[in-house]
């Protein structure tokens, strides 16, 4: 089962096609250079399409960006510096992955604070629900509940048969 998986995952990785847009003038003749750049144009968002990566864009703007990328690597900066560079020209929302910082901290903390909240919730109403009663078993019927339950129950069906 599991080599029928594998060969199942490996099919359908062989038969979607790689999809970038780096056109081929872009390319780097250093490979590694060219690795380099690939990776910082995955991290860095297209202005225009705003969810996509300028590596996967094919937008005008997203080529600007990718040729700017490889020439601040030919021109020797690391990573980090390309991209503070971006961000300083572009702001953080040039990164796909905003940088945790005082400014994004909202943002990066907001989900796992609602997913507490939620929780916290949820063990307050089952705790006041469990304090109440609510859970308890409901006690035994007294004999006259009994006797006016059998009454409606003889009267209902009286009334439904034809």
């Amino acid at each position: 089962m599991r080599r029928m998986m594998a060969a199942f995952v490996a099919l359908m990785l062989l038969a979607v096609p790689a999809v970038h847009a780096v056109q081929p003038d872009e390319i780097m003749s250093d490979p590694a250079k060219e690795a380099r750049a690939r990776a910082l144009s995955r991290e860095l968002r297209c202005m225009v399409c705003q969810n996509q990566s300028i590596d996967d864009s094919d937008a005008p703007l997203a080529r600007d960006l990718r040729l700017l990328v490889r020439e601040r690597i030919a021109a020797g900066d690391s990573n980090s510096q390309v991209l503070d560079f971006l961000v300083a020209r572009y702001g953080e929302f040039v990164l796909l992955k905003p940088r945790f910082e005082r400014q994004t901290m909202l943002l990066w903390l907001l989900a796992p604070l609602l997913l507490m909240g939620g929780g916290f919730a949820l063990w307050r109403q089952n705790r006041r629900r469990t304090q109440d009663g609510a859970d308890l078993p409901t006690p035994p019927l007294t004999p006259d509940e009994e006797a006016r339950l059998a009454a409606l129950m003889s009267e209902d069906a009286k009334s439904s048969q034809p």
